[in-house]
């Protein structure tokens, strides 16, 4: 039997991937969006038990589908504009493994002089 969770996320109730329901003994990855994405789409920061990088930012997908457009590019990888953390290192490999206590930080790459 899967395990749901029902949240509350921008003041409306939505399900939890399996993945993404707390378990008090197991530490899970934070994934995270600065707010320069939060300018286009809401951005939720969520922990999951994911061990990929694809699957920790399928978890906020789910939650708001159009934050989709603005990370990854049509063939799944992440988009120029956009810069990925995880551990303090930039990764542009959306298969990059996580470590249950990884901090993914994902922000708008700023450009200019």
């Amino acid at each position: 039997m899967l395990q749901m969770l029902k949240v509350f996320a921008f003041g409306y109730p939505w399900i939890a991937p399996p993945q993404c329901v707390a378990q008090h003994a197991q530490a899970m990855a934070e994934i995270s969006f600065t707010p320069q994405l939060r300018r286009f789409t809401e951005t939720p920061t969520l922990n999951c038990a994911a061990e990929t990088l694809e699957q920790a930012l399928a978890a906020a997908f789910a939650q708001n589908p159009r934050l989709r457009g603005y990370v990854l590019d049509d063939q799944g990888a992440i988009r120029a504009n956009v810069a990925v953390f995880v551990d303090g290192r930039r990764t542009l490999d959306v298969q990059q493994v996580l470590q249950p206590d990884s901090r993914v930080a994902v922000l708008q790459a700023l450009s200019g002089g």
